[in-house]
């Protein structure tokens, strides 16, 4: 053979290496390249359902948050009634007699101010059909209703039931809340604060920082927002064209993720930019591609590496994200919707031979010690009760808050027999009264704050949640007919 003839040959031979090189490094980016696409959409698809599940769990918290400050100022209200005179005396009686009217009214002024000192109120007051006042009632509420201050007053009570209601936006005038009782059928108590009060409730959680929260009215009118810039103005119809309509609904598209829930005639409305609330997720497909370029030499090392990369930081969002939506903010253990699902789950999954036991915990008299104390004292106490059920239970228990003061455990034990088990939810309830007495954050005032408890086990009481909470419940009501401090089990009389 001559020598052209060797080198065309042997051209011809590193042709074909070539080409089976080129070939097999085309076959293999093209499959690290589908894995990658394919990653990428399975990121895209699990990462906004999760965001979507948050967002609405977060809603939803910001809507209890909502309910429980009106609730306490419902309560606050309340105590206007302390004096007798307060829900007796009647400004548009003709018989009065002005001395007395006055020393009067000097009584029920002095209770209501001092009130409203304690809650910082713009308002606190009383106010009769003939427009007379007493307590509080600032120049600017005078101002916005004037002559028609009982008759605009009285038109805020929206509930026959409870003769009560609330309002905001009168005359435009969006800075002030209102609450409004009737008294009696010539006298209206009235309680306003500023609106940017409510910061504390809708308090955006770390990693949604960009969250935008508003209150507003039934026209979509803004009754609070962070920034308070665009208080008094109308939701943007990008957003009311995406909630109008529903009054619980989290959605998601390619421009926002809206989340709205109806709190009586109100409604809380969450929303971000969909790119703000993906743009880590965008970040990392952008490096993706770019690494699929270098994966081209460096196939197999480098899709192990990408495949790490792609996972870690949409696990640690998700992770913080549902952290924040599962963990009630004051005790640091588990809120109503998180434990209710995992509590459930658990329960759904378990075999008959395994043991279980669902725990109630209701503090006795709360309200005592939010009327004695004060709320700062009683949600110290509930913020340490969190501790003191940390302290009881093990790490595979379930610890939640499913109430006010009412809290729930779900015990998970080992392999033991029916009547190990019972002892051992014995022994755990009894450590359980012993440390509530020991910790109770009460007991630095003085005054002995108790609890009842109430256990079912499954599955001889119960076969799902729902079954073993009511059969827990109704145990725990048995614990506190029978002088409270203390426990029982489902079905058993006796108080331990």
């Amino acid at each position: 053979m001559s020598k052209k003839k060797s080198r065309d040959h042997l051209r011809q031979i590193k042709m074909i290496q070539l080409g089976m090189i080129a070939g097999f490094v085309a076959i293999v980016m093209g499959a690290v390249l589908a894995v990658m696409v394919l990653a990428v959409n399975k990121t895209d698809e699990v990462l906004k359902n999760k965001v979507v599940s948050m967002t609405s769990s977060l809603n939803v918290q910001m809507k209890l948050n909502l309910q429980s400050y009106m609730s306490r100022m419902e309560t606050v209200a309340t105590l206007a009634f302390g004096e007798k005179e307060a829900y007796t005396y009647d400004a548009t009686d003709p018989n009065n007699d002005e001395y007395e009217a006055i020393n009067t009214e000097k009584v029920i002024t002095d209770k209501l101010y001092n009130l409203c000192i304690m809650e910082n109120f713009v308002d606190y007051g009383i106010v009769y059909r003939n427009n007379r006042t007493v307590g509080k009632l600032s120049n600017g509420t005078t101002s916005l209703f004037g002559e028609q201050l009982y008759e605009k007053l009285s038109s805020m009570v929206t509930d026959p039931r409870s003769q009560d209601g609330w309002s905001a936006g009168y005359e435009g005038d969006f800075r002030r809340i209102y609450y409004v009782k009737q008294v009696h059928e010539n006298a209206v108590l009235v309680i306003s604060f500023y609106a940017n009060e409510l910061v504390a409730v809708f308090d955006n959680p770390e990693t949604l920082t960009d969250m935008q929260i508003k209150l507003t009215d039934a026209n979509y009118n803004i009754l609070y927002s962070k920034n308070g810039d665009d208080v008094g103005t109308g939701l943007s119809s990008e957003i009311t064209g995406r909630i109008s309509g529903h009054d619980f609904a989290t959605a998601m598209d390619n421009e926002y993720l809206v989340s709205v829930n109806k709190c009586d005639d109100w409604y809380v409305v969450c929303y971000i930019p969909t790119q703000k609330i993906l743009a880590e997720k965008n970040e990392m497909k952008r490096y993706i591609y770019m690494a699929g370029g270098i994966a081209m030499l460096l196939a197999a090392l480098l899709g192990m590496v990408l495949s790490y990369r792609i996972t870690s930081p949409v696990k640690t969002m998700v992770a913080e994200l549902d952290n924040k939506a599962s963990t009630d903010r004051l005790t640091g253990i588990l809120n109503k919707l998180a434990f209710e699902e995992m509590a459930g789950t658990a329960i759904g999954n378990s075999l008959e031979s395994e043991r279980r036991a669902l725990v109630i915990l209701d503090i006795d008299d709360f309200k005592r010690v939010n009327d004695t104390l004060g709320h700062a004292a009683g949600d110290k106490l509930l913020a340490g009760t969190g501790g003191v059920l940390r302290e009881v239970f093990s790490d595979d228990d379930y610890l939640g808050r499913v109430g006010g003061d009412e809290f729930c455990i779900l015990m998970n034990a080992g392999k033991m027999s029916e009547e190990e088990f019972t002892d051992y939810v014995t022994e755990k309830c009894t450590a359980l009264n012993k440390a509530f007495h020991d910790n109770s954050t009460a007991a630095e005032y003085g005054y002995q704050v108790t609890a009842s408890i109430g256990a079912a086990l499954y599955p001889q009481d119960g076969r799902t949640f729902k079954e073993l909470y009511s059969a827990c419940d109704e145990a725990m009501y048995a614990a506190k007919k029978s002088g409270k401090d203390g426990f029982t089990f489902f079905g058993k009389g006796g108080v331990s």
